[in-house]
């Protein structure tokens, strides 16, 4: 399994915006992509910026790039999205999950 792990930086003006956005898909179409897991939305305040994390869960490496394509180590942040942050990473990292929680 790999973790896509991205930071953004929002406005406290435009940081329910930016949520509001993520909450029905992290990105748009991802819910219907072979080898897609699921991810976690984190948010906190920073300073005078609000700081999300996207932690994107791939089945492998190859789904990820399937989805991505060959620049899959690029951030893929939709416009209507990019005009709400007022910063956030280029290049997502990418971790090989080597630990997972159990289920009851």
């Amino acid at each position: 399994m790999i973790a896509r792990i991205w930071h953004g930086f929002a406005t406290r003006e435009n940081a329910d915006k930016y949520e509001a956005m993520l909450k029905p898909e992290p990105l748009p179409g991802i819910n219907q992509v072979r080898g897609y897991l699921g991810c976690y939305l984190l948010r906190r305040p920073k300073g005078s910026e609000v700081e999300f994390v996207t932690v994107l869960l791939w089945e492998s490496l190859d789904a990820l790039r399937a989805f991505a394509g060959p620049d899959y180590e690029l951030s893929i942040v939709p416009l209507e999205r990019r005009k709400l942050l007022s910063h956030y990473d280029e290049c997502p990292a990418h971790y090989d999950v080597i630990l997972k929680p159990v289920s009851n």
